[in-house]
């Protein structure tokens, strides 16, 4: 009995304890998507401002430039969006 008892307490603490911890690493997961995510957007608008200088400079037709820079758009979109979300589980995890 008091062996059952004894090792219950042990299970109890180390729950105690490692909540934290298992807490932690469930965002920094969050975090690391986000990170990511961020840096693949930052790629992203460089991508959109070099398009728009090659435009400027002659080096895209108006028409490449308009089909190019939706594209490139909307790819810049989607990745807001899944930062957004990527944010979203985070905060909901903690």
């Amino acid at each position: 009995m008091e062996a059952a008892l004894f090792l219950m307490l042990v299970m109890l603490a180390g729950t105690v304890v490692t909540v934290p911890l298992r807490r932690a690493r469930r965002q920094d997961g969050g975090g690391e998507r986000a990170a990511a995510l961020e840096a693949a957007r930052d790629a992203k608008l460089r991508e959109i401002h070099d398009t728009e200088l090659d435009h400027s400079t002659g080096k895209l037709s108006d028409a490449d430039f308009r089909a190019l820079d939706a594209t490139l758009r909307a790819e810049a979109a989607e990745l807001l969006r899944q930062i957004d979300e990527a944010r979203d589980e985070g905060m909901a995890a903690a």
